[in-house]
């Protein structure tokens, strides 16, 4: 069992920047891949990026530029730094762990509860 807590997430104004964290109980090299997706009233969970435990990282066009994902292996932690926000950024943001199959399938195995991001415009 891996267990995920996000942090960070709050009412930022469009162009601002947020930092979201995500504790692991276990390192990602237990798991191999890590993620954050993202889920917006009225639409379907996506992917935002996601992190190998060799480095290789990959985002959504959307996001790509602005925002960048990250591990602290010493922490067990994860982080999304996000730039220049926008309004449509708005969303419920999760953290997911998984193994190398979840890196190529983007179907991860283990959640964290969520932490809302608001951009005001």
């Amino acid at each position: 069992q891996v267990l995920l807590v996000e942090s960070g997430g709050g009412l930022v104004q469009a162009g601002g920047s947020l930092i979201l964290s995500c504790a692991a109980s276990v390192t990602i090299f237990r798991v191999n891949a890590m993620g954050w997706y993202r889920q917006a009233p009225g639409k379907e969970r996506e992917l935002v990026s996601g992190i190998t435990s060799s480095g290789s990282t990959k985002y959504a066009d959307s996001v790509k530029g602005r925002f960048t994902i990250s591990t602290d292996n010493a922490k067990n932690t994860m982080y999304l730094q996000m730039n220049s926000l926008k309004p449509e950024d708005t969303a419920v943001y999760y953290c997911a762990a998984g193994n190398w199959g979840s890196w190529y399938s983007d179907e991860y195995d283990y959640w964290g509860q969520g932490t809302q991001v608001t951009v005001s415009s």
